[in-house]
């Protein structure tokens, strides 16, 4: 895949978790490569040393004029990388995006607020030649799948990567081990269903929250049939959104019971006691011997489960980690902290054992 040169938009959101679209690219991405982040909050510093700690040389500029004035490198498009309360652009990232366009930047958006749906950008892109990506846009009807049953070709192990909430990191575990069994020689695809997962170059997968309801788990069935008939991967891994349980959005279902998962990774935060934003709301994330009780009667078992260790020190992580593993009497890792390699005997044991491999 030929990578286009970008930037990222988080301003002022690079060390908050609305900046999770800027983290995953920072961490990786296939299909761009990132110049800077215009961040006025962080410039002059590295985007991987303020999002964990790794230097990843990726400078952060004040400005978009800073970043086109200092960069020895020309970008060809500007990736806006946070989530706004309810997808909208607000007016201050709208100036940013004119200033993007003005400097002949395409633009890559995730939200739910279509920048092509903005006259004045749109008309302004217009002139220049330039893109307006929404990568939310949804597919044309005509375009959509209805779940077939074809899922029940696919021979190599299906596994879910689900969380107890949304924010969770389900997208950076799910790349983790999908790269982490890459490199130990087995063929390993991602299913990518957000933005972000398109934007890291993820070749097979769908827009979750972009599809009308009645076609995700088709084309959910669709994307991991297709992937299976074209790349014939030893293993594929799909991306989870939301939780089982979250009242805002409740997903999960779908990923076991149309996508026919063979396993269940499980991404946990015992920090956090109540759900992403709605703490007024009283609705408490469950414990984990709970959700996988859950994930089981809809018809997957839990292989591991992976800590966020958000709002903790390293420390109480790994207690948490220990605890779960005696308590569940499954792997419980950091995969920010540790890498995931330590689950892939359980991976190569599911290929082994695979009709696939027979």
């Amino acid at each position: 895949m030929h990578k286009s040169n970008a930037i990222i938009l988080t301003a002022g959101y690079l060390d908050s978790s609305n900046g999770k679209t800027a983290h995953g690219l920072i961490r990786g991405t296939d299909r761009f490569n990132i110049l800077g982040v215009i961040d006025h909050k962080h410039p002059g510093k590295d985007a991987g040393e303020v999002l964990d700690g790794k230097k990843r040389n990726i400078p952060v500029f004040a400005t978009i004029a800073e970043f086109v004035k200092n960069s020895a490198v020309k970008a060809d498009h500007c990736i806006l990388g946070v989530a706004t309360k309810g997808g909208v652009i607000p007016d201050s990232l709208r100036v940013m995006l004119r200033e993007a366009l003005e400097n002949n930047l395409n633009i890559v958006n995730g939200l739910h607020d279509y920048v092509s749906d903005h006259p004045d950008l749109s008309e302004l892109a217009k002139s220049k030649g330039l893109q307006l990506i929404d990568v939310r846009k949804p597919k044309k009807f005509k375009d959509l799948h209805f779940w077939s049953g074809k899922i029940a070709n696919v021979h190599c192990p299906k596994i879910a990567v689900l969380g107890t909430d949304c924010a969770m990191g389900k997208r950076t575990t799910t790349r983790f081990l999908t790269e982490a069994m890459r490199k130990a020689g087995y063929k390993a695809e991602m299913i990518y269903t957000g933005q972000t997962g398109w934007m890291q170059g993820a070749q097979y997968g769908f827009i979750f929250d972009s599809t009308l309801n009645d076609f995700i788990s088709g084309e959910m069935e669709h994307a991991i049939v297709q992937c299976w008939e074209e790349a014939k991967p030893d293993i594929i891994f799909i991306e989870g959104q939301s939780s089982l349980r979250n009242p805002s959005g409740p997903a999960g279902a779908e990923w076991i019971v149309s996508a026919a998962a063979n396993g269940v990774v499980l991404q946990h935060n015992p920090a956090r006691k109540q759900y992403k934003d709605m703490e007024y709301y009283p609705a408490y994330i469950p414990d984990p011997k709970d959700e996988i009780a859950l994930i089981k009667t809809y018809g997957a078992p839990t292989v591991a489960l992976t800590i966020n260790t958000a709002k903790m020190s390293e420390k109480e992580a790994r207690d948490y980690a220990r605890k779960y593993q005696q308590s569940l009497g499954i792997p419980a890792i950091l995969p920010l902290e540790d890498g995931v390699e330590s689950l892939l005997p359980i991976f190569k044991d599911m290929i082994d054992k695979s009709i696939a491999q027979v």
